[in-house]
Order: C-alpha cells, then structure tokens, then sequence
C-alpha cells in the first residue's frame, strides 16, 4: 500500500481483510464491477453508494472510515420484523390472514398495503394457542422444507417482534425484500447475517442479511389435506379395510 492513499482506503481495505474477503469477493459484495483493486491503489476514490453498503451489510462506521471516530463497528441493529399491517374480524378481534403461494409472490411488495390484506382470506381459531399474539397463514410452495412441509400444506406462524427472539433451528417464515421463504434458521458468528437452512439436503443453506429481513413468523402449526399419506398400519387404513369387509359380508348376507 504506497503511502499516498488516503485514510478511508486504508480502511475499507482492513474491513476487506477482517472478513478474509478476495478483491473479486469484496468487490461482488458491494456492487463493484470486477475487482475493488483501484480503489486500494488510490486510483478510485470511495463512493457514497460504497460508504452505505459497508454500513448495511457490515455495519461500519462512516465516521471511523474517514477518521473522524474511533469506533469501528457500530452496534448491530437487530431492526423490527413485526407485522406491519394487523386485521380484525368485525369484534374488533386479530384474525388469521391466510397468504396462499399466489399471494406471497406479492406480500413483500404490500406489507404496509391494507387494502391489498383485505382481499385475503382471514379467520379465527377458537384455541387457547391462538390467543394473545398475531398470526399469519403461509401456503408452502417446493419441497424444499421436505418431508416435514409438503407443496401445498399451510403453516401457521406466530409473529416475531425483533430478530433478538430467533431460536437456532425453529422454523420461520421469513419475508424478505423480494420473496418469502420458510426455512429454519440459525445464528452466525457474524452478526449481520443469519443463515437460511432447507430440510430437504438438495437446498444448500442461504445467507442473507438482517437488514433485508421485513417481517418474520415463527411456525407452530401446520393444515395439511394429504391423509392419503397415512401409513399402511394407519388408523384411516385400518377403517377402510373395514368398510370392505362389511361391504363383503352384506354381499354375502343379500345372496
């Protein structure tokens, strides 16, 4: 490093070299194109856009970055993922919005949209577990969360106030900026990060960013429709065979 490069080069190149990225991996990271070699030799000065996503995805410090501070990192912001639009019946009570696979392609775009919530299906579920907190109904899409979550079953999840309540390896449904997933999570050493994990192992885990996270649900409960899944020695087997035995023997009866 020649000794004309200013402060904040320096610097953006040591938070390179705390998170043991290459000059390519950094570079992709913050929206550089190739390499962020120009910027560490002088030749490229360090743009706004640069300063704000050291910000966002690693929570640097602006001021420390141009020596006008000496904290480095500022405190993780862990943000709000509650819900931001609750519905009510015509008691004035919470209902259960249900999202079907249709309607999640549009959720994160209408997550303060009331109106668009009012288009959804809503109900109540008159148990003791659904009082005193906000739910949401999910329609699971892939097999990604498979054999646990099947394409089509509905989760139930109860809302997340603050990303401090996640619990390693529960499932969630997680809203990002441009989807929505249900994965379980689990926390990394890194604190601006979480890590995304399918049960079905042909999904690698994912990675994404606290702060891209709007809205977050804890899944407690599912509806699934599927009872062609019982098992051989199933209840529902069992009655069935039944119901041709006595079909048989009324046959036998009426000859």
């Amino acid at each position: 490093m020649g000794t004309d490069v200013s402060l904040e080069v320096k610097r953006f190149k040591e938070i390179r070299d705390d998170h043991n990225f290459t000059q390519a991996e950094f570079a992709s990271l913050l929206g550089i194109k190739k390499s962020t070699a120009d910027i560490e030799r002088g030749r490229t000065k360090l743009s706004g856009k640069i300063v704000a996503e050291l910000l966002r995805q690693f929570g640097v410090n602006p001021l420390w970055l141009f020596g006008d501070s000496s904290q480095k990192y500022l405190p993780v912001n862990k943000g709000d993922v509650s819900p931001r639009v609750v519905t009510v019946n015509s008691g004035e009570n919470e209902n259960i919005v249900l999202v079907n696979q249709k309607a999640a392609a549009g959720y994160p775009h209408n997550v303060q949209d009331v109106e668009w919530y009012q288009q959804l299906p809503a109900f109540d579920i008159p148990l003791p577990e659904f009082r005193n907190a906000t739910y949401r109904g999910f329609q699971v899409e892939g097999d990604s969360m498979m054999p646990n979550l099947s394409p089509g079953e509905w989760v139930l999840g109860k809302a997340v106030p603050s990303l401090t309540e996640v619990s390693t390896n529960r499932i969630y449904v997680v809203v990002l900026y441009d989807s929505v997933l249900v994965k379980k999570m689990q926390k990394l050493e890194d604190p601006y990060k979480l890590l995304l994990i399918s049960i079905n192992e042909e999904y690698p885990p994912v990675e994404v960013l606290v702060s891209d996270i709007q809205e977050l649900w804890q899944v407690n409960s599912k509806l699934t429709f599927s009872l062609d899944a019982t098992s051989e020695n199933g209840l529902l087997k069992q009655l069935q065979q039944s119901m041709e035995e006595l079909k048989s023997e009324f046959k036998t009866f009426k000859h």
